[in-house]
């Protein structure tokens, strides 16, 4: 099967351009390709199940939700989700890694560590239709998309936030984040890799992509890189390292940050775009395809 094209809708993101969306710190984008739906994670509260209903998109046909990691901000939409998708009675597969329910926190400014994890225990989502596939290894969704599994932290510029940890027993400890995964789409023209957060770099995850499906080109990078803390040299590693891989487009969301996305646009040009909520982007992933379009609003909105 070759895709002719593949359709990303964020309805979750920090901010948002258009009247009538909600915005708030999580990530949430749909991504549709081959007639298939399938929702990478659920934002924080109820925006990305608002947003869906603004834009006028129908969420019962998602047919999978992909957790890209088990943070608030993007899994506290999942029972707001579920209740829409599970109405019927049927149950939703939900893809994620084992990690998923670790006691993360999250140090603040005054040092003390604030829960940061997923707001729900698995037992309630299951009572409400969710059917939980857990892997460290890279999961067939649909034909030709994968999750990355774990992610190997290869590059040497690549940091894990140290404001990041988890509870071991009365201690503490740094948060290897190792269920951060994205998910992947091969098409004729490269791999499209959708991120949530990258909390283990933005390139280790391209790296992995290329690693799961033997493909070496990548046609575009969407979603959150998490450099909005890191500082000024990592940023100009990974932009470089970004565009020596061959991008296309890269959208950058939620936890990237305006000075690491100005810099990635000064790096990518006209490549580049601001992934908010109620950004949608058709990618033409075919050879021939002629109707690339970066949209912000609805779906018949003018192009941005």
């Amino acid at each position: 099967m070759v895709y002719q094209s593949v359709r990303l809708t964020t309805l979750t993101d920090n901010t948002t351009g258009q009247s009538g969306l909600l915005a708030e710190h999580g990530l949430s984008i749909l991504v549709e390709v081959g007639g298939h739906r399938i929702l990478l994670d659920t934002g924080a509260t109820y925006t990305a199940l608002h947003n869906a209903r603004s834009l006028g998109i129908d969420l019962t046909s998602v047919e999978a939700i992909v957790l890209s990691h088990g943070h608030y901000d993007h899994t506290g939409g999942l029972k707001a989700v579920l209740r829409e998708l599970a109405s019927d009675g049927r149950e939703v597969p939900v893809i994620a890694h084992p990690d998923l329910w670790s006691a993360r926190y999250s140090r603040r400014g005054d040092g003390r560590p604030t829960y940061a994890g997923i707001p729900f225990l698995r037992e309630e989502m299951e009572s409400m239709g969710a059917r939980f596939r857990l892997s460290r290894q890279p999961v067939e969704v649909v034909e030709r998309v994968w999750t990355t599994g774990e992610v190997p932290l290869v590059t040497p510029f690549e940091q894990l936030d140290h404001r990041l940890v988890v509870r071991d027993g009365a201690d503490w400890r740094q948060d290897e984040l190792a269920d951060d995964l994205a998910l992947i789409v091969s098409t004729e023209m490269g791999l499209v890799v959708v991120a949530g957060c990258a909390h283990r770099g933005i390139v280790n995850t391209v790296a992995q992509a290329r690693r799961v499906t033997g493909e070496t080109r990548v046609y575009a990078v969407v979603g959150g890189t998490h450099l909005s803390f890191a500082p000024e040299a990592q940023v100009a590693r990974t932009a470089k390292a970004l565009r020596e891989s061959g991008v296309q487009r890269l959208g950058v969301s939620h936890c990237t940050g305006l000075p690491a996305a100005a810099r990635l646009a000064h790096e990518f040009g006209d490549a580049f775009f601001f992934n908010s909520a109620g950004t949608s982007i058709e990618l033409p992933v075919a050879d021939g395809g002629s109707n690339e379009g970066c949209r912000t609003g609805d779906r018949a909105g003018h192009r941005s």
